[in-house]
Parts: structure tokens; C-alpha cells; sequence
């Protein structure tokens, strides 16, 4: 297990320091409670994991039994809005139908890269503008949220994530947001537990060799029909196929690291807004 050490806590909280703390309330008006949101892509979403583990725990809620843990904090509602193979285009696109019904949020945090990258044409332009649209859309409707822009997680090879985290970097910069830098956390916990140990195998069917596709029918889904192993039970048997670990996407593990990197990284941020309400609202009215 991956755990996080009084020094990388001390990290997490460094950005905190930039952040603009609000005199509002702070909690959004949702029955007393936090609201938080996650935007991203299929490493936010995390839909293979629930498709296989339905009762979870998943992303969103490792993110809120963390935070509950902190017993001085308000309890907090997490939403995922994350979506499969979705580029901040994408997300745009969808805007006004599924974030109308969400009348308030406190954090939003955003991770999106992996796709725009591959998807998204004249990406070192476009991408950032797409980031800077979406941040101007959230602004406009959740005026009391911070924003938190999110570098991706090891997935897309060095030198393609650096290119990529490079430009979340400059968004949050030149936005003068809050930047929480997952990239290093999550690829020290790979260091840590093993190269692998964060992933899901999700390989195709056809590339096992005939002879053991038997033994594997209860691990296969979908069309074409794909391995599904969420841990390393088949590693022993199937691991020195090339491939087989070529999947990148967080397992429960995987999203273990990031959900509770997460609360680590709000939980000092949520305390901030918090004693700043608390200062404003002792000081005695202005006559």
C-alpha cells in the first residue's frame, strides 16, 4: 500500500498558499455539505472498475471516506463527472445538458490531456484554449468553486505526458489557479508497489494462445471480446505475452493513490476557507 508520508502531505498543501480564499461560505448550499467535482477522462471515470466491482469503493467515494476521516471537516457529496475517451472538446460539447442540474459546487477539479493529445488537432494550441473556455464556463457558474486544474497520471509515456503537463501547468499559471500536480505522487506509488501494481490487464481474447482460452471465459467481456483482470491473478500464467500489461488505466489500487492524494491535497484548502469564514464573521460589523 501507498501511503503518504508528513513530508508529501506538506507538498500537497504548498499550493493552497496561492489560492484566493473566498469570506463566503465554505461549503455550497447543498444540504450542509461540500460539494465536489471531478471532471476528467476514463482514468477520472473509472468505468471498467465499476463495471467489475459495482459496490466499490470507487474514485469519488475513496476521495469522500478520506476526506469524512478529517472529523473536523463538513461532510462532503463527490460527484464524478468523468467520461470515457473524452477530450475537454468533448466535455464542452455536453456542458449545458449535464451540468445544469448541478446548481452548485465548492472544488472542481479537472484532469483531462491523455485524449486531447491524441485526438485533438494542432493540440499545442488547442488544448489550452479548450482549457481556458471550460475554466471561463465554470467561473460563470460556480463563482464561489475553486478550480483546480490536475496534471494526468503516467499513462501516455514521458515524453508525451511532459508535453502535456507542461501546458495544464501554464493554464493553471496563467489563470492563476491552483495546480495539483498528481504526475509525480502517482508514479512515485508505481516506484513504490511496482510497475504494475496500479492497472487493470485488459487484453484481447484472440491473443491468448487457444489452448488456455478456457481458463480464461470467466474474465471475458465485451465486443471484441477482451481479458478483464482487475489484479495480478493471471500475471504468472499470461505476463510475458507482449502486451499484457499494456493497459494503463488505475485499478482500485490505482484510484486508491489518486483519491486519497486528493483529499490530502483539499483537506488543508478546505480548512483555509474555512477559518477565513470564520475570521470574517467574527469581526464585528462595520458601522
Amino acid at each position: 500500500m501507498f501511503t503518504f508520508t508528513r513530508r508529501s502531505l506538506l507538498r500537497l498543501s504548498l499550493p493552497v498558499l496561492c489560492v484566493s480564499l473566498s469570506l463566503t461560505s465554505a461549503r455550497a448550499d447543498l444540504n450542509g455539505k461540500l460539494q465536489i467535482l471531478l471532471l476528467g477522462d476514463s482514468t477520472c471515470e473509472g468505468s471498467i472498475p465499476k463495471k467489475h466491482d459495482p459496490t466499490g469503493p470507487h474514485h469519488e467515494d475513496v476521495v469522500r471516506m478520506a476526506l469524512a476521516k478529517e472529523k473536523d471537516l463538513p461532510p462532503a457529496t463527490v460527484i464524478n463527472q468523468g467520461r470515457s475517451g473524452e477530450t475537454i472538446q468533448g466535455l464542452l460539447k455536453r456542458y449545458d445538458r449535464d451540468f445544469a442540474k448541478i446548481r452548485s459546487a465548492d472544488y472542481i477539479l479537472i484532469r483531462y490531456g491523455i485524449n486531447d493529445h491524441s485526438k485533438r488537432e494542432n493540440f499545442v494550441e488547442n488544448f489550452p484554449k479548450d482549457f481556458h473556455d471550460l475554466i471561463a464556463r465554470l467561473r460563470k457558474n460556480y463563482p464561489k468553486a475553486v478550480i483546480i486544474p490536475m496534471t494526468i497520471i503516467p499513462f501516455s509515456g514521458p515524453a508525451a505526458s511532459e508535453q502535456i503537463n507542461g501546458l495544464i501547468k501554464k493554464v493553471a499559471q496563467d489563470e492563476k489557479l491552483p495546480l495539483f500536480d498528481i504526475y509525480p505522487i502517482y508514479d512515485a506509488a508505481l516506484k513504490k508497489m511496482g510497475p504494475n501494481a496500479l492497472n487493470y490487464r485488459r487484453f484481447p481474447l484472440a491473443k491468448i494462445p487457444e489452448a488456455d482460452r478456457e481458463s480464461v471465459k470467466d474474465y471475458v467481456s465485451g465486443t471484441p471480446p477482451m481479458v478483464e483482470v482487475m489484479d495480478t491473478k493471471l500475471d504468472e500464467k499470461f505476463g510475458k505475452i507482449p502486451g499484457w500489461y499494456g493497459d494503463r488505466h488505475p485499478n482500485a489500487e490505482g484510484y486508491k493513490v489518486i483519491g486519497e492524494a486528493t483529499a490530502a491535497y483539499l483537506t488543508p484548502m478546505i480548512r483555509q476557507r474555512m477559518q477565513a469564514q470564520a475570521q470574517a464573521q467574527a469581526q464585528p460589523a462595520k458601522k
